[in-house]
């Protein structure tokens, strides 16, 4: 598809409002049959393979037209997730079988290091957003460092977009290949980029804690993730070499137009689902914790998915949990100079699938958040 991707769906013109903003987009029919941009998802039998489906589902204008499994192929996908039953979906294939002829975009939902062969052998009219970290790291030197194998795909790591979507929002809108964040980093970044890029906080002395449920470690069956090896108790992994560091400190070194570098310790929590940063930053000089929650408040005062609290809220994980929102409030540390920010996700939804797929609708010249204004799930 070309950069005006929507523009040849369209049928009856309708006036549709994004941030605030006039889009043109299709009045067309919610029916399976009437929508009018075919996806496909690569990895569906997974936690954000299904995740898009339940986004998708509801969706007005993308139809799944394909999804592939190359462990399921041959299997419904009812089969695979009995919750979707009642949805007409295609059965699942391999991806060497995959027929991408009637499909218009793509969601990559392949395991880190699978998907940059995958991705090079697609169609190159397809707008692609790919959720594994394959893209994500601009420097395919520091791919190889942290992800242990060199990057097959060097061509296309130029063209890659990060799919931050509310910093990175108008690259992304012309972009053919985004590199959907990590999970970790999307708690961490949208706080700390606009912090860092007014200069209000300073470079060094970092410290960052992210807790997580046991979703972002994918649905294969794994030991450790076994329930009586994860419930009743929490555990850090992958300290000072989680594969989310050079990712993180990419970012945020962009946005301090100078080398940033971090402590970062992620913690696994007995929960399925969600995920907290919590960052503990030193204030730059003359600046105030007020300062930094105003900034934050004006920053994404237009954005519907983040959202800074009031007063002295504590953001809390089953107060985003199913939706794309982010939720993010600062408080003064006792010790003086530092302060305390705090930033929730629901890691399958904005750390992943939800984000790829607003960065989609912005691909394909739609609303961002067209199929994700849900209200988070609670209790």
């Amino acid at each position: 598809m070309d950069g005006c991707c929507f523009s040849k769906f369209q049928d009856k013109p309708k006036l549709l409002k994004a941030r605030n903003k006039p889009v043109r987009a299709l009045a067309i029919s919610s029916q399976k049959a009437d929508k009018a941009i075919k996806v496909g998802i690569l990895g569906a039998s997974g936690y954000t393979g299904v995740e898009l489906i339940r986004f998708i589902a509801n969706h007005p204008y993308f139809g799944i037209s394909l999804m592939t499994a190359d462990r399921k192929a041959g299997q419904s996908i009812a089969s695979v997730f009995p919750h979707l039953i009642t949805r007409d979906l295609p059965d699942l294939v391999a991806v060497k079988d995959a027929d991408f002829s009637s499909v218009d975009a793509v969601f990559c939902c392949l395991p880190h290091g699978t998907t940059q062969e995958i991705i090079k052998g697609l169609p190159t009219g397809l707008k692609i957003v790919d959720l594994s970290a394959d893209f994500r790291l601009r420097d395919i030197n520091d791919y190889n460092e942290w992800y242990g194998q060199p990057h097959k795909a060097s061509e296309l790591q130029k063209e890659a977009v990060y799919g931050l979507t509310e910093i990175y929002r108008n690259k992304i809108q012309s972009a053919r290949l985004v590199a959907n964040p990590g999970c970790y980093p999307t708690t961490i970044l949208l706080p700390l980029v606009p912090l860092l890029k007014a200069r209000l906080i300073g470079l060094q002395d970092i410290l960052i804690v992210s807790n997580s449920g046991v979703s972002g470690a994918g649905r294969s069956a794994k030991e450790a993730n076994l329930y009586t090896e994860v419930s009743e108790g929490i555990f850090s992994y992958g300290i000072t070499r989680h594969r989310h560091v050079p990712e993180i400190e990419q970012e945020l070194s962009d946005a301090a137009n100078s080398k940033v570098t971090v402590s970062f310790t992620p913690t696994l929590m007995p929960m399925s689902r969600g995920m907290q940063s919590t960052i503990n930053v030193q204030l730059a000089p003359g600046v105030s914790v007020v300062d930094l929650k105003q900034h934050l408040k004006g920053f994404y005062e237009k954005e519907e998915f983040v959202v800074v609290l009031p007063d002295d809220q504590a953001p809390h994980t089953k107060y985003v949990q199913g939706s794309n929102g982010c939720h993010i409030n600062v408080f003064p540390d006792r010790i003086p100079g530092r302060a305390i920010i705090i930033s929730v996700i629901d890691n399958l939804v904005k750390g992943a699938s939800g984000q790829a797929l607003q960065n989609l609708n912005l691909m394909m010249g739609i609303p961002e958040n067209t199929g994700l204004s849900c209200m988070p799930l609670f209790p």
